[in-house]
């Protein structure tokens, strides 16, 4: 079934990995929420489960509802018996209007109406209205003169956690709190033995938070109502088996060793966090006290803490003076006390954040309600001290050096274009420089989904050892003022990496782990990419017209897709008519990956299989069983090495066996579509005598990578006919001409 989790803006990211942990699949990210498919296990288990969702959404039907008796006859054509008994208790959440419904208010009577009218004709007696509680809540959703009816199984909203007694002045949600601690990485920092330390604790959000985090706590468990309780779809059985297994989850882990510490220079706020803490059952784990910030020390002995805090914002005339101090403690704080550490400020006033003295590594957007925040990630490392250090010179200094204008002029005339170029081929994705000047070595790729939204990632190639470190950092500066300036561009849509020689398979290596995913566009369809995690984001820029190729071949034919990846070729076969398709890649993450961009673009069904293996070990199992395909994208890393494999893999070495090894399940009149990224790579057509080959590299090479024209290798591989003999094959082999 499918249900829709709804979360606060700029967290669905982190929801739809919380969802695909539960046991959910083909998620897809919209603004407001995460739409996936699963069993109700699933949505139990991410009503109990979810840190970040707010609600848990079960649609009935979706129907034309531009007008009020659309509307009525939409609701009326569910049976409502299946979901409430006809003296049950009902609640609606009315949302959004259509052209013949503007008042939300007045779309919740026409629902009750609709629901109560079909009890009363069908039984006699129809149900009440009761906002608190009620034995079933509807949600209904108005969009583009069409309705979207749902049960809200959550009941309540699920950052209701029951355990706050009182709050404070604007408390901080608990669902927004666990989105702030997952973005600073503390399940990794709990792990690895790290405190945590919150100096502005308020009613004590952060920390509780924290402690339900490290001690596998399900933020669902202490509350006593969820929508589902009472409704006639219940599975109890169920629900009481997942809430003995998250009780044995926090039984296994009580005994972690973990230090949170709230302090608070209110003492209301304080008492509220004292009593939050006792309601959530951390008496002993999570430490409240009342201290001013003056007087913040590290009282823990661990190596790696976090502190995180959500200062006052400063919404009154007169306190910006008063906060610029309180953010000038926290630095000083900071750097005296817990250097080495990690920090982070969740604050809506962001240009006070510079009062803290130390460069923010990572921004993200959040809402705290409809106040607009950001939140600031530090690491507390005296590199990142401002004014610790000669200042830096300012940006439009930077770009008024002369190295810097040579590039800046080079930069702005290639953006006009490939601008020109992306326009004209309705391209979102592609590379704008690509080391254009030697002394300025980068590649810069500027990705974007078809509306307003652009990413860059500029990749610095390592300088050769010949070149002075001084003046490799001197270049580097003046390239990263200059990039976002010609680009018009944030700092935080800005992504730096730098490319050396990859060995093993490392570039597909974790660099860091945000799960911070971003949608963009490759006509016709969307992908996931991530910019952060990995040294590639998820989708090869150069290989765009190799996909489109692969769809091109692939109506009506069975595809493989081995070493897939995140999937993208996966997606141009299915979308291009593929009858089916069996993508295989050694990582669960990128088939997770795979799954949801085949979501994304709506192509997912049970004639799209995936399977985790190792590419090799796996072709070989399959060769003694029956089954076949007509179309293969093979794109396999120039060099693996993994424990889940048999032995290491380099495609020079082994690209023969391979592919003989894949022709094997190749249909008698089948293509291989061959493809790497080895920029000496040599195809030993000699070893593929029993292939037609033929060479596709020009061709599938797009504008933006001209530059590189052995950015990568392509072939196109048939099977010669059996009754060829070895004379013809070397004939038409010394008759072939190369592809213009």
């Amino acid at each position: 079934m499918q249900i829709f989790v709804s979360c606060p803006p700029g967290v669905a990211d982190l929801t739809a990995a919380e969802l695909r942990d539960c046991g959910a699949t083909q998620t897809r990210e919209f603004k407001l929420g995460v739409q996936a498919e699963g069993s109700l296990e699933v949505a139990y288990r991410a009503c109990l489960w979810s840190r970040t969702a707010s609600r848990v959404l079960l649609p009935l039907g979706t129907f034309p509802a531009a007008t009020q008796e659309e509307l009525y006859q939409g609701i009326s054509s569910i049976d409502w018996q299946q979901h409430l008994n006809p003296t049950g208790t009902l609640a609606i959440d009315f949302g959004g209007s259509s052209s013949g419904i503007t008042h939300t208010h007045f779309g919740a009577l026409k629902t009750k109406d609709a629901i109560v009218d079909q009890f009363r004709e069908r039984t006699g007696e129809r149900p009440s209205v009761q906002l608190e509680q009620p034995d079933v809540r509807i949600d209904v959703r108005l969009d583009r003169d069409r309705a979207t009816v749902s049960l809200d199984l959550s009941g309540d909203s699920l950052h209701r956690r029951a355990y706050r007694a009182r709050g404070v002045a604007a408390p901080l949600k608990e669902n927004l709190a666990a989105a702030v601690l997952l973005r600073c990485g503390w399940p990794a920092i709990a792990e690895q033995g790290g405190d945590l330390v919150d100096p502005m604790c308020g009613s004590g959000t952060l920390p509780i938070e924290a402690a339900l985090m490290a001690l596998d706590v399900a933020p669902g468990l202490l509350r006593s109502y969820f929508g589902f309780i009472r409704w006639r779809g219940h599975d109890r059985a169920l629900w009481e088996r997942l809430i003995q297994e998250a009780r044995d989850r926090r039984e296994a882990a009580a005994t972690r060793k973990v230090t949170l510490r709230g302090y608070d220079a209110d003492a209301t706020a304080v008492r509220a966090a004292i009593e939050n803490v006792e309601r959530a059952k951390l008496r002993g784990v999570v430490h409240i006290e009342r201290r001013d910030l003056e007087q913040l020390t590290r009282q823990s002995e661990a190596a790696t803490g976090l502190v995180v805090t959500n200062p006052p914002y400063g919404e009154r005339i007169g306190e910006q003076d008063r906060l610029q101090a309180l953010y000038q403690t926290l630095g000083a704080k900071l750097r005296e006390h817990f250097e080495g550490w990690k920090a982070a400020v969740l604050t809506g006033n962001p240009p006070l954040a510079k009062a803290v003295g130390i460069n923010a590594r990572r921004t993200h957007t959040l809402f705290n309600g409809r106040i607009e925040c950001r939140l600031l990630r530090f690491e507390v490392t005296p590199a990142d001290y401002i004014g610790e250090r000669k200042p830096p010179p300012d940006a439009a200094q930077v770009r008024e050096r002369p190295g810097a204008q040579m590039f800046a002029n080079r930069l702005r005339k290639n953006i006009k274009t490939m601008q020109d170029w992306a326009r004209r081929e309705n391209v979102d994705c592609y590379r704008i420089y690509d080391a254009d000047m030697p002394e300025y070595a980068f590649a810069i790729d500027q990705y974007g989904n078809g509306e307003d939204d652009r990413w860059v990632v500029v990749q610095e190639y390592a300088p050769p050892k010949t070149i002075e470190p001084k003046a490799a950092r001197a270049r580097r500066n003046e390239a990263l003022a200059v990039i976002p300036h010609e680009l018009g561009l944030a700092a935080d849509r800005l992504f730096i990496r730098e490319r050396r020689q990859q060995k093993d398979g490392t570039q597909y290596e974790k660099l860091d782990n945000e799960r911070e995913y971003h949608i963009v566009r490759e006509q016709p369809y969307r992908f996931t990419v991530n910019f952060t995690d990995y040294l590639d984001t998820g989708l090869f820029l150069d290989h765009r017209l190799t996909r489109r190729h692969v769809g091109e071949l692939a109506r009506g034919k069975r595809f493989l897709n081995l070493f897939a990846y995140t999937g993208t070729a996966t997606v141009y076969a299915a979308g291009g008519g593929a009858a089916s398709s069996t993508t295989v890649d050694m990582s669960r993450t990128y088939l997770e990956w795979a799954k949801r961009n085949l979501a994304l673009n709506n192509l997912a069904g049970p004639e799209h299989g995936f399977v985790q293996a190792d590419c090799l070990a796996w072709l070989r199992e399959q060769c003694d069983k029956s089954r076949r395909w007509d179309l293969m994208f093979i794109d396999p890393p120039t060099h693996s090495r993994s424990k889940r494999m048999d032995q290491d893999f380099d495609v020079q070495r082994d690209h023969v066996e391979l592919l003989t090894l894949a022709a094997q399940l190749l249909t008698p009149d089948g293509t291989i579509v061959f493809s790497n990224n080895y920029t000496r790579f040599r195809l030993d057509r000699d070893g593929l005598a029993a292939f037609e080959i033929e060479d596709i590299g020009r061709r599938t090479l797009p504008k933006d990578f001209e530059r590189n024209p052995r950015i990568h290798a392509c072939y196109v591989l048939r099977r010669r006919a059996a009754a060829e003999t070895k004379a013809e094959v070397t004939e038409k082999s010394a008759g072939r001409t190369a592809l213009p």
